[in-house]
This record gives C-alpha cells, structure tokens and sequence, in this order.
C-alpha cells in the first residue's frame, strides 16, 4: 500500500461540522478504514465523562511519577486509559500510539502553550492523530518484536532503570546535605530546628524549581535523548534531593513542645513556598526557552542536530550507559562504604551521611515502585483514581517510621543507635518520601477541572502524616517524660 502521489492528504472525518486540518495520511482498505473512522467519531465528538475523567486522572500520575509502569507504556504495553484513537497508520501497518506521548503532552500543554504546537493535547483532531510517523518507528507486522522498542530486553533495561535511580537518589542526598549545611545554622543561619523555617526548606524549594524546568518543560526534549535519564532526573534526583518526612518531623518536634501555632504555619509556609517554586521554575524554564525561540534555536532542534549523537537508541548506548553506571555506583558506594567505616566510631555526621548514602537507594527503589499505585485507584473498580496513592503511601510511611525511629533515639540513648538511626533518616526515609512529586502532582490537580483535588490531596498527605506521627513520636515524648 502506498501513501498518494502528493504526500499530503487529509482523511475525510467529521468532527463538530468542521473541516479537519490537513495532515500525512495513508490510504487504508474499506474494512480498516471505516473501523478507525467508527472509532475516531466515537471518541472525538464528545468524550464520555468517565473516559475525561480517567484521562485527567492519569495525566495527574503523569505529571509526577508512574514507576515501572512507565518502562511499559515506553513498549506500548500498558492501556489502561481510553485514549482518542488507539492506533497509527504507517504503510497499511496499525501500531499503537504509546500511553505517555498523549498524556505527556496533556500536562506540558497546560503549562506551556508553545509546547503544545509542537505536540497535540490530549484531545486532537482525529486526523491529527493519524499522522505520519518516521520511517523509524515503522512497525511490520511480520516483526515478532511487535510492541517492544530497539534497545536493551526488558529486564536489562528495568535493572539499568534502578542504577540509574540509585546513582542519581546519592547525588541527590548529597545535594540535601550540602543545602542544609549551607542554609543551616553553621553558615548562612537561615534555617534551624527551632523555627517554622526547617532545615529541608532550601531543598524542597530548590527540588520544586528544578522539577519545574526538568520534570515539566523541558521533559520531553530530555526524554528524546533517554527515557531512563528522565526517570533518574525527576525520580532519582529530584525525588531524593526533597523530603517529605524530614518537613513532617520537623513539624513534630516543634508540636511537641507545644508550638503548635508555629507547627501548623510550618506546614502552610513549606505547601506554599514549594508550590511556587515549581510555578517559578516551569515560567523560567518557559522563558528560556523563548529565548532560544528568539535566537531561531529550539530545544528540540538541538537535541535532533547536536545531541543525535548522545541519543540513547541502541542496544550497544544502552550497554554502555548501563556500564558508566554500574562504575558509578559502585564508586558512590566504595566510596561512602570506606568513609563510614573510618568515621563511625566518631558518631558525628560524616558517619550519618555516608550512611545515609549507602540506604538512599533502597528508598528510592521502594518510591519507585510504589510509583505504579498513581492513577490506578483502589480496587477493581479504580476508586478515588484522582488520589496519587503510590506517592501518598511512600510520604506517609516514611514520616511514620521517620517518627518511630525517633522516639527510638529518645529510648537508646547511645552513640550508635543515634548514627544508624540518623543514618537511616536521612537516606532511606529521606528518599522514600517526596516533596518535589507531591507538588507536581499537587499543581497539575489544581490546575485541572477539579482544583479542589489539590487541596483535599495535600490535606490528606498532611493530615495523615502529623496525626500518625503524633502518635508514634508525641504521645510517647508526653508520657514517658522523655527530653
């Protein structure tokens, strides 16, 4: 089958009485042709509320993280939202559209309108959709690799997802050290224990602003060189640079001396100022890349002229990126395993960071995984889809264990159990807990059909966290008299 002479063509479809914008388009048989054509006019004159409804629920996950569910729908594998049409046309071959090219596109347009001249919303023309593809990502039907995309196996390229996480969940609990040193008491004295302004403030703004540029604007310029760099960007370091635990405790200790006014301000100035942070860095990010606009450059036209030699899209990159990992890796944990082993004696706060350092990962594996709860729902019958439930469990857990060890240093007081307990604190739990996720999804809520979700989701977060947390660390500090 053959596209016609011209190489243009515009597929006849009504939709809302309007003449459909003209794009590549390929000749089909009557049986397949009409079959697309029932399931374009199904689908694009009016979209039943709960298709919308699911669509903007996933497009929340989206925004935030979907853990290994993304590797999925990477290979096409994943369906679970009705899309506007299913499939593309390329050579007379049907081959599906991949789940986080639409939804993507859904929450970057929302954000950046020039984004969205460059990729189609949620909701296109159905000829729109029916667009050309490159002659890359043909797919024949006599391939048995159908689905899948050139690269690592899948199981290779989940392990090269989780180095990636680790490498980047230490770089990003190296960063939180060095900003709460930086901003702590011992230098520039802005943050500190005894305040509203707690020591994990500067970087859950900093993680927040970065989301804005890394994980909104400029993701999918970021994705076009590696998917798996994108994951270890917004995942790994960003998600472990911020915390919700260490906010939450923070909120905990001041409560605990009865500063309660201050407790709850803390909670309102950390929603507010993170919020804004990633409001600050998607308009910046925004406003660069209008100025690359100016300059006649684009960040896409970059990527395809002088990054095409960094693209991730063999098997041999992929082995080889893998490979730089691995040696990473292995030096961050060489190195924090040698420097804890020196330093744990003294029970000082190298010995808790390097600690930290070597537990960071297995939190944001867990985070990771979790991930694969947004969107979903609870149940069978996907209730309450809007609540992103992978990122709710991973905060509230981590503020819960968070408190219990805790109140754990108050009970053994000694050197040790303070460094492990620290330790422990600061890298497992400060990874496996968000602040930069918890916003991302937070605005995308706010700015959706339902903006009250944004407040009733960090209400529950918050909630939840200080009422468990109180339980586990108050209560106890009440009772028992502890210091």
């Amino acid at each position: 089958m053959k596209p016609n002479d011209s190489g243009e063509g515009a597929m006849a479809h009504e939709f809302n009485g309007s003449e459909p914008r003209r794009s590549r388009s390929f000749s089909l048989p009557g049986s397949a042709e009409s079959s697309l054509r029932r399931r374009s006019l199904s689908l694009s004159g009016a979209v039943a509320p709960r298709a919308d409804e699911d669509v903007e629920n996933e497009s929340v996950s989206q925004a935030g993280d979907i853990g290994d569910r993304a590797l999925n729908s990477n290979r096409y594998s994943d369906g679970s939202v009705c899309f506007l049409a299913d499939n593309v046309i390329n050579n007379g071959v049907v081959a599906p559209i991949p789940e986080d090219a639409l939804l993507q596109s859904y929450w970057f347009s929302s954000h950046d309108p020039a984004f969205s001249n460059e990729i189609s919303p949620v909701s296109p023309l159905p000829s729109e959709i029916v667009a050309s593809l490159s002659t890359n990502a043909v797919l024949h039907s006599g391939d048995k690799s159908l689905g899948t995309k050139k690269g690592l196996p899948w199981s290779l390229e989940y392990v090269s997802c989780l180095l990636h996480l680790a490498v980047f969940g230490i770089l990003g609990v190296l960063t939180r050290y060095a900003l709460q040193k930086l901003f702590g008491p011992g230098l520039a004295a802005v943050t500190s224990d005894q305040s509203i302004l707690y020591l994990d403030l500067p970087s859950n703004m900093v993680g927040s602003f970065l989301m804005g540029w890394f994980g909104v604007v400029f993701k999918a310029d970021i994705t076009s060189v590696s998917d798996l760099l994108t994951i270890g960007l917004t995942t790994g370091y960003l998600g472990s640079l911020t915390t919700f635990s260490g906010w939450n405790q923070k909120m905990l200790d001041l409560s605990v001396h009865g500063h309660w006014v201050f407790s709850a301000l803390g909670f309102l100035l950390g929603l507010f100022l993170a919020a804004y942070s990633l409001i600050f860095g998607v308009e910046t990010a925004k406003g660069f890349r209008w100025l690359l606009r100016r300059l006649n450059l684009s960040s896409r036209s970059i990527i395809s002229s002088s990054g095409r030699n960094w693209r991730v899209d063999s098997c041999e990159r992929h082995l080889a990126v893998m490979l730089v990992m691995v040696l990473m890796l292995g030096l961050l944990w060489g190195l924090s395993g040698v420097l804890e082993v020196k330093e744990f004696n003294s029970g000082g706060h190298g010995a808790q960071l390097w600690l930290a350092c070597f537990v960071g990962p297995i939190g944001v594996w867990i985070r990771w995984f979790l991930a694969r709860l947004n969107g979903r729902g609870l149940g069978r019958a996907g209730l309450l889809k809007w609540i992103p439930f992978g990122t709710l469990i991973a905060n509230v857990s981590a503020a819960c264990v968070m408190a219990a060890l805790a109140i754990l240093k108050k009970v053994v007081t000694t050197q040790t159990c303070d460094t492990i307990a620290t330790g422990i604190q600061f890298g497992l739990l400060g990874c496996l807990s968000t602040v930069s996720t918890f916003i991302a999804e937070f605005d995308a809520m706010r700015q959706s059909k339902h903006p009250w979700r944004a407040y009733a989701y960090a209400m529950i977060t918050i909630v939840t966290s200080f009422g468990l947390g109180t339980l586990i660390y108050s209560v106890p500090v009440w009772t028992k008299g502890y210091d």
